[in-house]
């Protein structure tokens, strides 16, 4: 334990440099764009400054993530097993994936930082920053923190073990069908299933089994690119590259700078405040309680964009008031987390973020695009409410208030304008094409520091907590991304890519054919996998059937975003119910939860099946 504390000094300093930087992006983003806009005194040197920042939060951000735990995983079954269970496959994670992956990639990263540093190389743009071989070796630094932390976490896993006899049998288990795979592969035999499909049962089943969801993708592609004859590890030798790739991919930028300005939102007491009043505004109406909680989920997805943190915020203050004032368990629960989800379409969405970079589209149109869908969900959500209640008067009584209604009225006046301000702030800049997603994002920081100083919330300590927590959420994001191109690289030159066009190729002219069945396949896998290793892992397979039947790729995205945010919510492993009854505890069970969202499952089935047959709906923004 005494070494496994030394070797975490260094994954905690490395994660404090990156909070720090996280500030420093901010203002550093802020001041350049008002440098370039107000005084057209734009700076190559700073711009290129910016995704040096950016860089470090997550890639030093990726053992600080490992140390607390932060790197999601499937935990239906994870949390139900013995603590001897859960040390012991954490300990085989790190040891057949994390080590194994980071090595691999320390190896092929110092080859790719050594090169730049005997080249000298330098930016290509005039006036950019010299010594670009600093942020590749960002990568070499990174992952060997990375093996230091998973040999820590080793060391300190198996210090808690009681009896390490059962951790040692896995360990043979292993062992032998190591040894078995290895005779297959010596004497050449053939595989029994398609290695495409292989692998896909393999990563399912490490990810049921509760391994941390990058990792899984990391290790798998590992493991398939040495026994698979025509693969070899040297297909692996891109991944520097190709996360080099991801390294400079501005638009990405905007990430972390929306989930700091979701942090502190979180913490200023924005969303209670907000929350109550509105509670108040339509407790009159039978149903209005519901309605509120849709209404404050919407303005919350606007403004923080965290599922988490609005799902919890709700249950820990909406869902004793409404199970109070007689609301149905199920009803009430259902609203809480299909309005909680929201922010996965309504813009500033990371969702959409993220397929703008890999659809290779501009966030900016897509912003646009899933204004109407999100208004869409947002009265469909408001119409079952109205009438469910109307039918069932038992369902969602009216609450009697004796204040008067024109102070309630006057208070949810002054606890919407500020995050309705911000609101306009963060998107009009985007919509009307004055600032790019991440100058906008970073200028909702500034506006969410304001906000929380105005409501005298805001200190040290929350903007401690809020960049801390940037760093772990941001690194986790972008260890999936890196671990699904590692997977994407191995799965692609197995032919999985080819298999996937071939398989639409059938009736090429058949587009709806297409829809049908990629929308299908993406909502089943969001019954079990979350949207990010949905969109990092399946998206870059459909792009190009998308491309050659000729559909639109926005229209495309905003389906594919509407299908994700589905994906918060379908059991068992939707990531808004864990939130749900985490927060909620004894209050309400688990079939409660579940009965509680198919009604709301059902509707956004319903507005995305409105979305596909009037297309041009998307576009009325614009």
């Amino acid at each position: 334990m005494r070494i496994s504390t030394k070797l975490e000094y260094l994954s905690t300093y490395a994660g404090y440099i990156a909070g720090i930087i996280v500030i420093l992006l901010s203002l550093l983003v802020i001041y350049d764009a008002g440098m370039r806009y107000l005084f057209s005194a734009g700076s190559i040197a700073f711009q290129e400054l910016e995704w040096y920042l950016f860089d470090s939060i997550f890639l030093l951000g990726l053992s600080y993530a490992l140390k607390y735990n932060t790197h999601v995983r499937v935990d239906l079954f994870f949390e139900r097993y013995s603590i001897e269970l859960q040390n012991s496959i954490h300990i085989i994670a790190m040891l057949i994936l994390v080590i194994p992956f980071s090595s691999l990639f320390l190896y092929y990263s110092w080859d790719m930082t050594l090169q730049s540093y005997l080249q000298q190389e330098v930016s290509p743009n005039p006036g950019g920053l010299t010594h670009r071989w600093l942020i590749k070796a960002m990568l070499v630094l990174s992952f060997g923190l990375l093996v230091l932390q998973a040999s820590s976490e080793i060391l300190k896993s198996y210090a808690l073990l009681k009896t390490p006899k059962r951790l040692w049998r896995m360990l043979g288990a292993m062992g032998l069908m190591a040894l078995l795979v290895y005779v297959a592969w010596y004497y050449r035999l053939d595989f029994w299933i398609d290695p495409v499909f292989l692998m896909f049962i393999f990563t399912l089943v490490l990810l049921m089994l509760g391994f941390q969801v990058a990792f899984v993708f990391a290790g798998v592609a590992v493991f398939f690119a040495v026994i698979s004859e025509e693969v070899g590890l040297h297909v692996l030798e891109m991944l520097p590259y190709r996360t080099y790739g991801i390294m400079g991919n501005m638009t990405l930028m905007a990430i972390p700078l929306f989930i700091f300005m979701g942090l502190i939102l979180q913490k200023s007491k924005m969303a209670e405040g907000l929350l109550l009043s509105m509670a108040k505004l339509f407790a009159s109406v039978r149903g209005g309680l519901a309605i509120s909680v849709v209404l404050v989920g919407a303005i919350l997805a606007a403004t923080t964009g965290i599922v988490g943190a609005s799902v919890v915020m709700m249950s820990l203050i909406a869902l004793p008031l409404m199970l109070k004032q007689g609301y149905a368990p199920t009803l009430a629960s259902g609203s809480i987390a299909a309005s909680g989800t929201l922010g996965q379409l309504i813009p500033p969405s990371i969702v959409l973020i993220i397929l703008g970079d890999q659809m290779h589209l501009s966030v900016g149109d897509l912003f646009h695009a899933a204004v109407v869908p999100g208004f869409l969900l947002i009265g469909l959500y408001i119409l079952y409410i109205l009438i469910l209640s109307y039918f069932n008067k038992e369902v969602a009584p009216a609450m009697v208030s004796t204040q008067p209604y024109k102070e309630i009225v006057k208070e949810a006046i002054q606890e919407i304008i500020p995050p309705l301000l911000l609101i306009v702030m963060v998107l009009g800049s985007i919509f009307a094409g004055i600032a790019s997603p991440s100058e906008s994002a970073a200028v909702g920081v500034l506006g969410a520091v304001l906000l929380s100083l105005g409501k005298k919330t805001f200190s040290v300590e929350i903007l401690r907590y809020a960049t801390l927590e940037t760093v772990k959420l941001t690194a986790m994001i972008f260890m999936i991304l890196i671990g699904a191109t590692a997977f994407s690289l191995v799965f692609n030159e197995l032919g999985g890519g080819d298999m996937a066009l071939a398989f639409f190729a059938e009736d090429t002219d058949d587009v709806w054919r297409f829809i049908a069945i990629s929308m299908l396949l993406i909502f089943l896998l969001g019954f079990f996998i979350d949207f990010i290793e949905i969109a990092f892992v399946v998206v870059p397979i459909l792009v190009p059937i998308v491309a050659t039947l000729g559909i639109d790729p926005i229209w495309f995205a905003i389906l594919i975003a509407m299908n994700l945010q589905a994906s918060f919510l379908t059991p068992p492993f939707g990531f808004a119910l864990f939130y749900l009854k985490g927060a909620a505890g004894n209050q309400v069970s688990t079939a409660n939860i579940y009965k509680g969202v198919a009604p709301f499952i059902a509707l956004q089935i319903v507005a995305l099946l409105i979305i596909i047959l009037f297309p041009q709906l998307i576009y009325l923004f614009k």
